[in-house]
């Protein structure tokens, strides 16, 4: 089982044609015909025409737009975002990459400019580096802020809770709960 992001995507793409029929240069053929340019647009092209899963779509997705190759180039969802004074923090989302992949292969990751969204039929995570730790944001509906689990307030509106990681080490039990109970909820 891939326990990294380069790992999953690599198997994705490997596997692509044995599990939809075609391979990732045919479905990104298919979906440049369509004409659509938006991400989301056509993730659910894929899925509501050509009934692809969502992780298969999304990769296709990345792929049409141009975006996949910088990432499988990088080999990293997070390239840039651990460079310089961030640097100190990637053991941290190597971490949390390591956990979260384990749940399951249909999980989207969506790299932004200064943070990685975690997404699955919606966001369930999102990792944001500092200079002296990582943001961790987790969706969790009815689930009271307590001790490390904050509350997001204002910090971010797609996440309901925060989890300042500051070493590795605090990537302990209860951060992979809170995260599992997020990706089972989504």
């Amino acid at each position: 089982m891939a326990t990294t992001p380069e790992e999953a995507l690599a198997s994705m793409i490997a596997n692509m044609k044995a599990n939809t029929g075609k391979s990732l240069e045919e479905w990104t053929k298919i979906a440049k015909a369509s004409k659509l340019e938006k991400h989301g647009e056509i993730v659910r092209m894929l899925k509501a025409d050509h009934g692809l899963g969502h992780g298969f779509a999304n990769v296709v997705a990345h792929n049409t737009r141009g975006s996949l190759v910088n990432k499988a180039a990088d080999g990293d969802p997070a390239a840039g975002q651990y460079e310089g004074p961030r640097a100190a923090m990637k053991p941290i989302f190597d971490k949390l990459m390591e956990i979260i992949m384990k749940f399951g292969g249909d999980i989207e990751m969506a790299p932004k400019k200064g943070y990685v969204s975690l997404r699955r039929s919606k966001q369930f995570a999102s990792i944001h580096p500092t200079t002296s730790r990582v943001d961790l944001g987790i969706k969790l509906k009815d689930v009271s802020p307590k001790g490390r689990l904050e509350a997001a307030g204002s910090w971010n509106g797609m996440v309901t809770h925060r989890v300042r990681l500051e070493k590795v080490a605090d990537v302990d039990a209860d951060v992979k709960a809170w995260l599992k109970k997020a990706y089972e909820a989504a």
